[in-house]
This record gives C-alpha cells, sequence and structure tokens, in this order.
C-alpha cells in the first residue's frame, strides 16, 4: 500500500494566521484553574456576573439576565418556549433568552443576513470552524480571543486535551479568533455506510471491507445474490450542493485527498514542498472519482444517487430496493425503526468501520472541535457582558453544565446512582431507551446542538447517551490514523476579496464534473481537458495567493 504526504486543508474559505493560545490558556494556568472577575472589564458590563466564577462553579447570576440568542429550530426537536431547560435556567441559574429563530433549512442563509445588517444577537450558535471567517473584517464579531481570559473552563479543556493546535487553526489575519468551537475529548467518528447486515450475511459476507476495493467486491457479490436490487443508493447529494457529499468526505482521507462536505478550500498540503495545490488537480482526487466512476458502470451504485432527495433514498433503503446508504451514529437508528415500524423484524442495520485506502487506514483531520459560537461585537458594550462569558463557558465547557445540557433535570429526565446517569422510564433519547414516551430533545429540550456542543464533549457524557451500536462503530474506528492538522496561510482583504471570486467559479466547476464524471457522463479519459479548464478559471493564481500568504508568514 502506498502512502501520501498530503494532507487535507482546513475546511474554511480562507487561511488563518497560526498563532499559539493565549497565555491565559497555558497548562500551568489552566493547573490552577482560574477564575474570573471583572478585573478587567469594567464594572458597567458586569452586572450580574459572579466574581468568584471558577472550575467547577456552577453559574448563577447575582442578578436576573437575559440574553440575546439566535437559535437554530431544527424540525425534530421545533422550539417550544415552556421547555424544562428554559425553566430551570431561569429559576436556577437566574438566566433567561430572548431568542430570534431561524429554521435550520435556512439557518446559514439567515445567519449571514443578520450579522451583515448588523443586527446580531449576543450568541450565534451552531458555528462552524471557518463560517467566522466573512464576517470578521465587518467588525460584527467579538475577539474571542481577547477574553478567553475570563472562561477558566474553556483554558481548562484546551490544556487538559491539548487542543491548542486547533484554536490556532481558527486565528485570523490580525492575530485574533472569533469563535470557539465544541471540544471533544477524542475523536467521535459518526459517519459511514450503513448496510442491511441480514441480507450482507445472507450472502455470505460476514465480516466489514477492509478496504474500499473489499467494499466494492462486497457490492458485485450483493449484485448476484439480489437481482433487481441496488446493492447501495446513496444520499445527502443535495445537502449543501454536494454530490455524494457525505460519503467523497469520508472515503476522502484514505484516498489522501478531501471531497464532498470536506472539500472546503479545495487545497492539500504537500508536507515535502510545504506547499498547497489543488486536490482536484491531483492523482489522488482523480483516484477517487475513478473509484465511484466504477460503482456506477458496474451498475453497483445507483446512479441517482447523485441526484436524488434524502427522501428517496431512505425509501429505497427501508424498502429493500437498496442494500447500502451512506447514515450516521443517529441514522443507523432511524434506518433500523423503518424496517421494525414495517413489521420486518429481521431486518439488521450496521454501520460499517470505514475502509481504508491506497493512502491508508484514515480519519480526516480536525476531527476533535465541531460547531461552536460566536459572539456579537456589541455585547462587549451591554451591561451583561461579563456574565455572558461566565454563561457560555459553564453551560458549554464545565462539566456540570455540559450535563445538564446534555441530560437534563436528575429526577425528571435522569437518574443517577453512584455516578452513573440514566434516562428517565418514560424519557427516550434516539432509541437509547425506546419504551419512553417523551424525547428528551423535542419535549424538554436538552440534548439540543444550540446549547451542546460536540454532542457532550467528554468520553463519559457522549457514551452515556449512545446507543450500543454507536459505541461500537466508535471503538471500531479507535484505531484509525488521525491526520494531522495543516498549517493555514493569511490573506490580506484585498486577497480574501479576489480568492472569494475564483472559489466560486472553481467550486462551480468541481461540482459539476465530480458528478459528471462519477455518472459517466464524461468520461474518465478527458480528464486532463478538465484540468485544462480548470486553469482558465484561474487554479494557478488561486493556489499561488495562498502560496503567497503561506510564505510571507514564514
Amino acid at each position: 500500500m502506498r502512502t501520501t504526504r498530503k494532507r487535507a486543508a482546513v475546511a474554511a474559505s480562507v487561511a488563518v494566521l497560526a498563532l499559539t493560545l493565549t497565555a491565559a490558556c497555558s497548562s500551568d494556568d489552566a493547573a490552577e484553574e482560574p477564575s474570573a472577575t471583572s478585573s478587567g472589564i469594567p464594572d458597567a458590563q458586569s452586572v450580574g456576573a459572579m466574581e468568584d466564577f471558577a472550575v467547577g462553579t456552577e453559574f448563577v447570576a447575582t442578578e436576573p439576565v437575559t440574553f440575546s440568542v439566535l437559535y437554530r429550530d431544527h424540525p425534530n426537536y421545533p422550539l417550544n418556549k415552556d421547555w424544562l431547560f428554559f425553566s430551570h435556567l431561569k429559576d436556577t441559574n437566574k438566566v433567561s433568552f430572548d431568542l430570534t429563530s431561524a429554521p435550520l433549512s435556512d439557518w446559514d442563509a439567515k445567519k449571514s443576513l443578520i450579522i451583515s445588517a448588523g443586527d446580531a444577537p449576543d450568541l450565534i450558535p451552531v458555528t462552524y470552524p471557518g463560517q467566522e471567517t466573512q464576517f470578521v473584517s465587518g467588525g460584527a464579531l467579538l475577539p474571542i480571543s481577547d477574553y478567553v481570559q475570563y472562561m477558566p473552563n474553556f483554558q481548562k479543556r484546551i490544556a487538559d486535551w491539548e487542543l491548542e493546535p486547533y484554536i490556532d487553526n481558527l486565528v485570523q489575519a490580525d492575530g485574533k479568533y472569533y469563535m470557539l468551537p465544541g471540544l471533544y475529548e477524542s475523536a467521535q467518528p459518526q459517519y459511514s455506510i450503513a448496510i442491511r447486515q441480514d441480507l450482507w450475511e445472507k450472502a455470505g459476507i460476514t465480516d466489514d471491507p477492509e478496504t474500499w476495493d473489499d467494499l466494492k467486491d462486497d457490492l458485485a457479490t450483493l449484485k448476484e445474490a439480489n437481482p433487481g436490487v441496488w446493492p447501495m443508493s446513496d444520499r445527502w447529494s443535495t445537502t449543501n450542493n454536494s454530490p455524494l457529499g457525505a460519503t467523497l468526505n469520508v472515503a476522502a482521507p484514505n484516498f489522501g485527498t478531501i471531497a464532498g462536505w470536506g472539500f472546503g478550500n479545495g487545497l492539500v498540503f504537500d508536507e515535502e514542498s510545504e506547499t498547497f495545490s489543488y486536490a482536484p488537480s491531483t492523482d489522488e482526487y482523480k483516484e477517487l472519482i475513478s473509484y465511484f466512476a466504477s460503482l456506477v458502470e458496474e451498475g453497483l451504485l445507483d446512479p441517482e444517487s447523485v441526484t436524488q432527495d434524502d427522501d428517496t433514498a431512505k425509501q429505497k433503503f427501508g424498502s429493500g430496493q437498496s442494500l447500502a446508504i451512506s447514515g450516521n451514529t443517529q441514522e443507523i437508528t432511524s434506518y433500523a425503526k423503518t424496517f421494525t415500524d414495517a413489521g420486518n423484524t429481521d431486518a439488521k442495520v450496521h454501520l460499517i468501520r470505514v475502509p481504508e485506502g491506497p493512502a491508508g487506514d484514515n480519519v480526516a483531520s480536525g476531527s476533535r472541535v465541531a460547531s461552536g459560537f460566536m459572539i456579537s461585537s456589541e455585547a462587549a458594550e451591554k451591561p451583561n457582558f461579563l456574565a455572558l462569558l461566565q454563561f457560555v463557558d459553564w453551560l458549554y465547557y464545565s462539566d456540570s453544565g455540559l450535563a445538564f445540557s446534555k441530560y437534563g433535570v436528575e429526577g425528571t429526565t435522569f437518574t443517577e446512582d453512584g455516578g452513573t446517569r440514566a434516562l428517565a422510564a418514560d424519557v427516550d433519547w434516539n432509541g437509547v431507551n425506546p419504551t419512553g414516551t417523551k424525547k428528551l430533545n423535542a419535549d424538554f429540550g436538552f440534548s439540543n446542538g444550540v446549547w451542546m456542543l460536540a454532542n457532550g464533549t467528554t468520553d463519559e457524557l457522549i457514551r452515556g447517551l449512545n446507543t450500543d451500536a454507536t459505541n461500537q462503530f466508535i471503538d471500531a474506528m479507535a484505531d484509525k490514523t488521525e491526520l494531522p492538522l495543516t498549517p493555514t496561510a493569511p490573506l490580506d482583504e484585498m486577497q480574501q476579496e479576489q480568492i472569494t471570486l475564483w472559489q466560486a467559479a472553481l467550486n462551480d466547476s468541481v461540482t459539476q464534473n465530480t458528478a459528471a464524471f462519477i455518472l459517466g457522463q464524461r468520461p474518465m479519459s478527458e480528464w486532463e481537458a478538465w484540468q485544462t479548464e480548470l486553469k482558465g478559471l484561474n487554479v494557478e493564481q488561486y493556489v499561488d495567493t495562498f502560496n503567497t500568504a503561506l510564505a510571507a508568514k514564514g
């Protein structure tokens, strides 16, 4: 098996300057469990803040406070202002919210519109690293790096879990960072291929495929054993306008490239030359696309996978018209429920370990950070600013805050015995307690991605509400190699404007041609012709701009 020294660039629209986490976030300081007082923030902006807030302290405002929040409304748990989550925080922690709600289907667009218009609420959650960059120059966002000294739980997590490089990659060209991510104690892979294990076993396939070539052989075996049924029909192609977005993202690190949802700015880094190159211009990307094109050509992958919506793909899998589909650790529960609801108790759904590939047995870099939050720059002028910093530090990074946002209130949504938590008898979440008639998120507001970053952050919290199948998948993936983080390159404002123009045209070409090559609408023999087209779209200038910025950083 060959190896590669290329690694994926951080999935962001612009590269940023690396910077060591502020001294307040050093190991020594974290070990002292620093307290956050109002010594550096004026009293006028410290109303409601605690004088003795520190690691291990539950945040309770000294007087009632209200924070404005841009809230992402998820259809699986529609916003309910009567949730226990809200009432408990109001009664116990003296915290209330002024919510501006936006639906999941329009979340990123609505978020961008509100921030760009200068109407951003104090707290802007459900933000992924890189999404903040477009707002930095406009001054709408708080440079949160100037204030992490008031967030002792965040500091301690970073130091204890050695996550400083992940924070370095958030730093913008001005030397500051403007969002804080959700943090994982250890990598928590979620996506792979879900299979009808019962029918795979019936066809004589009893083990997960070790390599992507093995997967292809298994799909061929399924085709022979199940005439008229697609071995695989995929989903998540219409999400973010990314054909086979989830599957290509999962496969790409094992082919030595980036693709699908993880495409980002399209750059990969070569450690030998210490330069960036454009992923679709590399042999590794061609090999990845050729692989999936061969699946379509040989009738192993439903060609409608590249364009069909999720409901159609799920219907095919749930009705037995296909025997494999993209999945994740939550969706496999939903897939399995489809079969049991239809009375098919023999059906078994299994999330396979992601196969290794020609570049090795890898998972993408950056897998220990997740969706996080931004804060409006105007929040720094409000009376409850320090209280806001303390509250988000407690909720998103402390043991007690994480447990509250994950499990809820003891005696109502969960019980605890000897340090082990269990959902209350009438409460379910994602099939963990299938006899429960109430949902932890929809009926109470807990385990909600707005208030709970990284699914709970600590291994103990995450595993506690996982199904056995999910924990088995995570354990199976634990020995994969996490690719190292890529160096970042600062772009000045003029460079960023030009990059934005080039990137839009390049992304359109990559999306269209990736789909065309996979479907056979454009034969692989025209690959070099496409490379010429990319040059006409300024791909060389695009890459040179990033390499120039990287060299200037020194």
